[in-house]
């Protein structure tokens, strides 16, 4: 076990932990911050995605030593009422039908529009094509992160 301070969601946390543990069970088990979600559990699924210093991780394959002082970000801490420019397009396109993969698509979809504020069609499909979502809303989440897009 080793003490960690870790910057979530604009707070710090103290933990005790084995060093190895998966960013996804530290923020599951011990800040019970259960909106990033267990999918896969190798990272191909999408379903675990929080942000490190504002950008897209996969957070089943991040060990908590690797985190040191930087910033991560799940979905309870995107916004405090729900109202961020994605989450809003999410509900606008009726996104969700189950919703166990929506944190992780809304998170890597805030990440790319980071990057690229204007992406293509090909640039969403691209950079969302990591994350599956098994009801296969893929065109109501393109257009969603289209609607989301600055103007």
């Amino acid at each position: 076990m080793a003490k960690f301070n870790l910057k979530i969601n604009g707070e710090t946390h103290r933990l005790d932990v084995d060093p190895t543990t998966p960013m996804l069970w530290v923020l599951r088990d011990h800040l019970n911050l259960q909106g990033t979600k267990y999918g896969c559990g190798v990272a191909a699924c999408g379903a675990c995605t929080v942000h490190l210093n504002g950008y897209a991780v996969r957070s089943c394959q991040l060990p908590v030593s690797t985190v040191k002082d930087q910033e991560i970000t799940t979905i309870e801490g995107l916004s405090a009422n729900g109202d961020h420019p994605v989450q809003q397009a999410w509900l606008e396109h009726d996104v969700a039908q189950c919703g166990y993969c929506q944190a992780g698509q809304i998170m890597n979809a805030v990440s790319l529009l980071k990057l690229n504020p204007n992406p293509t069609d090909e640039d969403i499909e691209s950079a969302m094509s990591g994350n599956i979502c098994r009801c296969a809303t893929y065109l109501r989440i393109k257009a969603a992160i289209k609607t989301a897009a600055p103007k």
